[in-house]
């Protein structure tokens, strides 16, 4: 059954609406999903107890997943997989680059720290922030670090799962501090049982979380005894995670001496190598100088000068090189004496600017004066590859052209594939501009806006880059774009592909490019037919799909470009091109694929009290193959109110899920006794519709207790 179009119910707040207050808190965990049986009925009592969902992994007020630090170092040694919460998982497995890290000579490191930590990114399915901060030009770095004051950050799985999608390596952080964090030193670094078990718990967190490492930051001094122990434990622990967890990295930070002294120093020397030695890199403290770079390369380094992340303060703080809108000046000094950067806190370009609306032209600018010092890095994407550059937040979602929520929303995880994000020159008075915009999308919350002016001396197509990737192709591949453009222009495709054999060499950065322009085929091609019919009955609302159709021989796509040429007379034209969503597809994978959602259950009931209402908290869990799908679309529907005169309701759009599981949150239903489905459709890659013989769905009976 299809939606009714009603206004989503959305669970992603953390407050009650109309300052509604909850009566009491009911909560009971269901037998287990192995134990429901596939076609049943699960059937819940209502009532009101204390809810047994830890404080921690849940809003206390509304019962959504959140993710949180450890404070202690008992929380530590006490973790355990079966204690941490399914939704911090990240779900998204860390995607191939061009080159890989290891052939990176110079990297980039960004480290976000910003206000404590755990903010509107703690909410692991989203929440309904008006102005959140969000990171999106991931082509420019190698590792995302998240960095809090808390004994152990754990990233967030949005984080997590949107650095992921673009190969970018994520390492949480473990900092001890000030007076408790010498006593903790001197425990945990007494002997090697004790390190070691630290560093156990270490590696299983990463391991369970799905993140890639960790930085070790130890900001006090240490005895003898404990700072000859450190080496052995970086040693252990990098060892341990390059076992456990593929590409994993442990870093260093620049703080404590081989004495055992806290005191920074800014470079790498004989007085902290002992700890570069023992793991694979060291962050450097902010306030060097030009000399600390000149001598950190007189080191006899064999071939590790990559592994040395130079640090910059984006706040400026203390005697440094550069910061705020002028970190550039750092970088051109560090990347002359070629060595990687580690950039802390650009979160400065949100934090300490006022006017939140004008955040995505300060980080597009922030990033572009860096640009001439970082290195674009390609995405290597097996098909089919698509984006529609959603950015993970917005005031609206689309779907397919269509509105599907007109509300402020925030989730990293529905982040998809980046664009290239930039502005350039044309000559004379013409300029070209990549951005994102969010006024208008087809699917998620933005499009590339492809904007600028084409001078009339400009004889040419204005070619705008939109994708630096490595993508293989298969004897027959179709590529759809989906655009919006003004008048008095043309809008095509140029492709740039190699010999698939060139992309075995070592440096893959001076290869031969070719370049292809795929011919638009008709509307009435079979192939195109065949597309748009699994595409479904789609409304364009003004938006253009054009399909091309490549017949290549072992060829690798590497660069994606956006022609956009002037109709008429040569004269100053000013244009603009919306692009809503690029598809590249393997012609033979264009079916709806056979699988089924099976497995769905329901646990983890808690009821609130509303005003005259019940609002059922529960958590759905489902199997399904994850590479298949975009999201989840999970609508629930009444089948049976307090009168069996009611007929089956319609169904409504609860909220989108990007794993195989999902919080329903506050969903109000109609009071005891009651019938309802949940039901969990999966949205494929292609964006092709699933049949609803192949969505999961689940029925939930609730009745009254009846001892009160």
């Amino acid at each position: 059954m299809a939606s009714s179009g009603e206004e989503i119910q959305l669970p992603l707040r953390r407050k009650r609406k109309n300052g509604e207050e909850s009566d009491g808190v009911a909560g009971k965990r269901l037998e287990s999903c192995l134990d429901q049986p596939t076609d049943s009925v699960t059937c819940e009592v209502v009532t009101y107890t204390a809810s047994p969902l830890p404080k921690k992994h849940y809003d206390a007020d509304t019962t959504e997943p959140i993710t949180c630090g450890l404070e202690s170092m008992e929380d530590l040694l006490s973790w355990t997989r079966s204690k941490a919460n399914p939704f911090s998982v990240a779900v998204v497995p860390l995607a191939p680059r061009e080159p890989p890290l290891d052939r990176c000579l110079r990297r980039t490191l960004v480290s976000h720290d910003m206000m404590g930590g755990y903010l509107d990114d703690r909410f692991v399915q989203g929440t309904n922030a008006e102005a959140p901060y969000a990171f999106y030009h991931w082509q420019y770095i190698d590792i995302f670090n998240y960095f809090s004051h808390h004994l152990v950050t754990i990233p967030p799985a949005v984080w997590t799962n949107a650095a992921h999608k673009h190969g970018v390596i994520v390492i949480g952080t473990f900092i001890t501090e000030w007076i408790n964090g010498a006593a903790m030193c001197e425990d945990f670094l007494k002997d090697e049982e004790s390190y070691r078990r630290v560093a156990d718990k270490l590696v299983q967190i990463s391991h369970c979380f799905g993140f890639d490492g960790w930085l070790i930051n130890i900001e006090n001094k240490l005895s003898e005894v404990a700072v000859r122990n450190v080496p052995l434990f970086l040693r252990y622990l990098t060892d341990q995670m390059h076992e456990r967890v593929s590409g994993s990295l442990v870093l260093w930070y620049d703080s404590v001496l081989d004495n055992g002294e806290l005191k920074w120093q800014n470079e790498l020397n004989q007085s902290n190598r002992v700890f570069f030695d023992a793991c694979d890199g060291l962050f450097t403290n902010y306030n060097w100088k030009e000399e600390n770079l000149v001598e950190m390369k007189n080191l006899a380094l064999q071939d590790r000068q990559a592994d040395i992340y130079v640090g910059v303060d984006v706040f400026a703080r203390g005697e440094v090189v550069g910061g705020m809108f002028e970190t550039n000046k750092a970088l051109e000094i560090i990347r002359r004496h070629n060595f990687s950067v580690a950039i802390f806190a650009p979160g400065w370009v949100y934090e300490t600017h006022e006017d939140k609306s004008e955040f995505r032209k300060n980080q597009d600018k922030f990033w572009a004066l860096l640009s001439n010092y970082l290195y674009i890095h390609r995405l290597a994407s097996p098909l089919p590859f698509v984006s529609s550059f959603c950015q993970g937040f917005g005031n609206a979602v689309y779907w397919q052209g269509q509105h599907e929520t007109n509300s402020s929303w925030f989730n990293l995880t529905a982040q998809e594939i980046q664009p290239l994000y930039y502005h350039q020159t044309l000559g004379g008075l013409g300029w070209l501009r990549s951005s994102g915009c969010p006024k208008d999308a087809w699917n998620g919350s933005c499009s590339l806006l492809l904007d600028g002016l084409i001078p009339a001396s400009h004889t040419t197509p204005v070619c705008a880059k939109i994708f630096s990737i490595h993508v293989p192709l298969p004897s027959s591949t179709l590529v759809s774009l989906i655009y919006k453009a003004s008048p008095e222009i043309a809008v095509s495709l140029e492709l740039k592909t190699t010999d698939a054999s060139q992309c075995t060499h070592v440096d893959v950065q001076e290869i031969q490019l070719n370049s292809v322009s795929p011919e638009v085929l008709d509307d009435e091609h079979q192939l195109v037919n065949k597309f748009t019919q699994l595409c479904g009955n789609l409304n364009h609302n003004g938006w253009t799909m054009r399909c091309s159709q490549l017949e290549l021989h072992c060829c690798t796509l590497r660069e994606v470009c956006v022609k956009i040429e002037r109709i008429g007379q040569p004269e100053d034209r000013p244009f603009s091109c919306r692009v809503g969503e690029l598809m590249v597809l393997d012609v033979a994978s264009l079916q709806v694929p056979p699988d089924r959602i099976h497995g769905v259950c329901i646990d983890d009931v808690v009821w609130l009290r509303g005003a005259g209402t019940s609002l059922l908290n529960a958590t759905l869990r489902w199997d399904y193959p994850g590479n298949l799908v975009r999201h989840f679309k999970v609508y629930w529907r009444q089948l049976r109110g307090p009168h069996p005169s009611i007929p089956p309701g319609q169904l409504v759009l609860v909220g989108r899920s990007y794993s195989n599981l999902f919080r329903v949150t506050e969903l109000r239903v109609p009071e005891p006794p009651g019938l309802l489905e949940l039901v969990v459709e999966p949205v494929i890659k292609m964006g092709f519709p699933v049949p609803e013989s192949h969505w999961g769905r689940r029925s939930l009976s609730y009745t009254k207790d009846s001892s009160k």
